[in-house]
């Protein structure tokens, strides 16, 4: 009997063992004013990502749909709002949905624009903060403003974006000094190109400029990863484009997922993109995109 007792017990030890995930997947995507600005946006969301098949979602826009998008999929919600904001708010831009369990909310000062969740995988705790960043300054081509590249970071500056990433830089440096035993995970929307994207390598294609962006350069400071760009080192040859608008030449990449931790890391990035109510096909489905952004989904692997 007693040996009985101690095979059960090592074949349910085994099997929950076998259950923990040596990986999972993260997408980041604003789905443009909670993708009502379509017939059927919400579903086609739905099915965009049912389709991906994310772990986690970092979304932007959500604007009331969040909730009815997490249910239909199976996910667990998270509203990034005061906690006693209904969670089909329509006024409220960031969420999370995961299919494993929350731990601890982040709330923040600036919930419209940073806040996220703990969240448990594989027995380890993970925070993910979900973000948006105005578009302001904007330009559908900085290289051809006639300014020399000290003039474009004096320009960036101009803008609602720049005092946002003052006023979250605080949190991130805080949870950025953690990640020993706490990994972070930040994502969304930055409505900014990349220092990554504008080096000696893509001169040719910017006007001979070479422009360190500071927004994204605010948090390589802080020891965060551009996941896409980690993997897919080539802006040329891989450029990543989640921003292009139909008819016009304004091409970028502005949504990312970056990361930092020692016990986590990305081995797969990859973007997803397509004009507002035109088809996407994904794993052979085709579906009318319901935003004006792309997607960005890593993989991440537990070391």
């Amino acid at each position: 009997m007693r040996t009985l007792f101690l095979l059960t017990l090592f074949i349910l030890f085994t099997n929950c063992e076998k259950e923990q995930p040596h990986s999972f997947k993260v997408m980041a995507w604003n789905i443009l004013h909670g993708a009502n600005d379509i017939s059927n946006g919400k579903e086609n969301a739905i099915a965009i990502i049912k389709e991906i098949d994310p772990d986690v979602i970092l979304m932007v826009e959500t604007y009331g749909s969040g909730k009815y998008i997490a249910d239909a999929l199976g996910y667990n919600f998270h509203l990034i709002a005061p906690k006693e904001t209904p969670l089909n708010d329509k006024g409220t831009n960031l969420s999370i949905f995961s299919k494993y369990p929350f731990g601890d909310r982040i709330d923040t000062e600036y919930p419209f624009y940073l806040g996220g969740r703990e969240i448990i995988i594989n027995n380890q705790k993970i925070r993910f903060l979900s973000n948006w960043f105005h578009y302001l300054p904007w330009n559908d081509a900085p290289e051809n403003m006639g300014k020399t590249s000290e003039e474009l970071l004096e320009w960036e500056k101009t803008g609602t974006r720049f005092n946002m990433v003052q006023n979250v830089l605080p949190y991130l440096k805080k949870y950025a000094k953690d990640t020993d035993a706490v990994p972070l995970i930040f994502g969304g929307d930055m409505n900014t190109p990349s220092h990554l994207d504008w080096g000696e390598n893509t001169k040719t294609i910017h006007n001979n400029l070479v422009v360190p962006w500071q927004t994204t350069k605010e948090l390589e400071n802080l020891g965060l990863i551009d996941t896409y760009r980690s993997l897919n080192p080539n802006p040329l040859t891989h450029p990543g484009i989640t921003w292009d608008s139909e008819g016009e030449v304004d091409e970028h990449r502005i949504d990312y997922i970056f990361y930092k931790g020692e016990k986590i890391r990305p081995i797969k990035s990859e973007t997803y993109n397509a004009f507002f109510n035109k088809p996407i096909t994904v794993n052979g489905s085709k579906v009318l995109y319901p935003s004006d952004h792309g997607i960005v989904v890593t993989t991440f692997q537990f070391n």
